[in-house]
């Protein structure tokens, strides 16, 4: 029997790949590493799983511990690593705005004691990893799945951390580990049910257009018909891990799980105009100044909701070149869908579900 060991449940991309690794074989199950005050939440998505799911039933275990110390502070550690011939990494501080301390804990010393983890498992199959596409930092141009290290300097304390957590997965890989690594671009919900558990990236620009009448202002910065933003909807995501997760020809490699024809910025928010219902007035200003006035501006940020921090990516000088996931997927089907096609099933979501708000959960 195979065992799955799971980091970042019940988080986003967590509650849906579990389901989908039970589904590959009636033999194998998952055990979901969860922190203590997760607790309650995990063992409803469990629930939820196995409602869903009835073959999921019983084949879904929930263990405590915290990646962030040796031994990831599990009760039975030599019994698990006797068991695990997978381990998937997922978990990390999703959040633009996270101190360095916080996620340096959490990315960098939590992603080395995982590996540390799965290096201690006799029978360990495959390490899989999550990163992100933006250890890219601020590199301008085209950066390829085999690109890391390029000089770049980063937006923000996230950006930095997963790099160097990649870099660490990337080193023992080097002498032998086995291991795959994903790279996501901007995740946002599922493009069948608009299905997420928070609203931020393109949704804080949702958001504030929702929150006003059918004229909406619309402050923009930089060249709107140059910059692009990459957005990928979970399913695709977590369809795409599933199926390369299972394949020989994976081991080893670095998947950037990214649209190969995103939007412009321009095409974006004209896009999500449409999706909103909104005719919009676009307010050009300087990045410089629309950073500020969302930081000190008295009002500004409780008005729109939108962290400076998320300014970065609307003027982001990055391409994903995606030639190892387009290569591995072809013939599959799975494939990113134009963001058109499913903007509106998003936005039907957030009128349906406003209660979501933009918290990561650390």
């Amino acid at each position: 029997m195979a065992t799955h060991f799971f980091t970042g449940f019940p988080g986003f991309l967590g509650s849906e790949l579990v389901p989908r690794m039970l589904a590959r074989a009636s033999d194998e199950q998952v055990v979901c590493l969860i922190q203590a005050k997760f607790a309650d939440l995990a063992a409803r998505r469990v629930r939820e799983i196995e409602a869903r799911e009835p073959s999921c039933a019983g084949r879904i275990r929930l263990v405590e511990g915290d990646i962030t110390v040796p031994g990831l502070g599990l009760a039975d550690l030599a019994g698990l690593q006797k068991e695990v011939t997978e381990v998937w990494h997922l978990a990390a501080v999703y959040d633009l705005s996270v101190r360095r301390s916080v996620a340096m804990k959490v990315n960098v010393e939590g992603t080395k004691n995982v590996l540390d983890f799965a290096e201690g498992c006799a029978a360990l199959r495959r390490f899989q990893y999550v990163s992100t596409c933006y250890v890219s930092g601020k590199f301008a141009g085209i950066y390829r799945e085999a690109d890391l290290g390029k000089g770049q300097v980063f937006n923000n304390y996230y950006e930095e951390t997963k790099f160097l957590a990649e870099v660490e997965v990337r080193e023992r890989m080097k002498r032998g580990f086995p291991a795959t690594v994903y790279r996501p671009a901007v995740v946002v919900g599922d493009s069948r049910t608009g299905d997420t558990q928070k609203y931020d990236g393109p949704y804080y620009v949702m958001r504030w257009l929702l929150k006003q009448p059918g004229v909406a202002l619309l402050p923009v910065v930089g060249d709107t018909h140059r910059s692009r933003i990459n957005l990928v909807p979970r399913d695709f995501v977590t369809a795409a891990i599933t199926y390369l997760s299972a394949q020989d020809k994976s081991l080893g490699k670095t998947y950037q799980l990214a649209d190969p024809e995103p939007l412009t910025i321009d095409e974006v928010l004209t896009a999500v105009a449409k999706a909103t219902g909104r005719i919009t007035v676009r307010v050009p200003l300087p990045v410089s100044v629309a950073k500020a006035a969302i930081d000190w501006v008295p009002g500004v940020y409780k008005l729109m909701q939108i962290p400076s921090s998320t300014i970065d990516y609307f003027i982001h000088p990055t391409y994903y070149d995606c030639a190892n996931t387009r290569a591995d997927l072809a013939g599959t089907g799975i494939e990113v869908p134009p963001l058109r096609s499913y903007l509106p099933t998003l936005v039907s979501f957030m009128r349906v579900h406003p209660e979501l708000s933009s918290e990561a959960m650390v």
